[in-house]
C-alpha cells in the first residue's frame, strides 16, 4: 500500500517539471571559430600549390571562370597540370584528356611560369597547348611592387664670390 502512495508521488513530481530549452553553444562557438581560423589560413594556399616565382607586370587581371586549369612550370622546368606532376612526353595525351572531358570548348588555360625558365622551353609547353586545341591562354604574372618616386633633387644654392650685385 505504501508502495502505490509513493509512485504516485513521483509521478507527480516529474509531471511537474519543466523540460529543459536551453542549449549550449559555447562549444559550438569554439570549434566554428576554430575552422575559421583554419580556412583562413589555408584558403590561400589552395590557389596553386606549385611554388613559382612569376615575373612581373603591368597588365590588368582577367576575371576569373569557373572552368579553367593551371598549368604551371616550376624552376626546374617541371610540367604541373592542377598540381599534378606531368612528363613531358606523357603531357600532349594529358592535354587531350582535358579537351574531351570539357566537351565542345575546350577551358581557359592559365599558364604559369617561373621567371628564371628559358623561353624556348615556356614556348615549347605552348606549342604543346595550341596543338591540343588550347587557344585560350592566360600567361600569370604579380603585379610589380609600387615603387617609391625619387626624392627632389636639392636646390643649388647660388655661388657667391663676396662681392655683391650692384657695386
Amino acid at each position: 500500500m505504501g508502495m502505490g502512495v509513493m509512485s504516485s508521488s513521483r509521478r507527480g513530481r516529474s509531471a511537474r517539471r519543466a523540460p529543459m530549452a536551453e542549449i549550449n553553444v559555447t562549444p559550438f562557438v569554439d570549434v566554428m571559430l576554430v575552422l575559421l581560423i583554419i580556412f583562413m589560413v589555408t584558403a590561400p594556399l589552395l590557389a596553386s600549390g606549385v611554388p613559382i616565382d612569376l615575373p612581373e607586370s603591368n597588365a590588368t587581371p582577367l576575371d576569373q571562370e569557373p572552368d579553367q586549369v593551371t598549368i604551371a612550370l616550376d624552376e626546374q622546368g617541371f610540367i604541373f597540370v592542377d598540381d599534378e606532376l606531368v612528363e613531358q612526353a606523357v603531357l600532349p595525351q594529358v592535354l587531350d584528356n582535358l579537351a574531351v572531358s570539357a566537351g565542345g570548348q575546350p577551358p581557359l588555360v592559365n599558364l604559369r611560369a617561373d621567371r628564371s625558365l628559358d623561353y624556348g622551353r615556356v614556348m615549347a609547353v605552348m606549342g604543346e597547348l595550341n596543338a591540343a586545341g588550347f587557344n585560350a591562354i592566360s600567361l600569370v604574372t604579380t603585379t610589380p611592387a609600387p615603387t617609391s618616386a625619387p626624392a627632389p633633387a636639392p636646390a643649388a644654392e647660388p655661388v657667391t664670390d663676396g662681392s655683391e650685385v650692384g657695386e
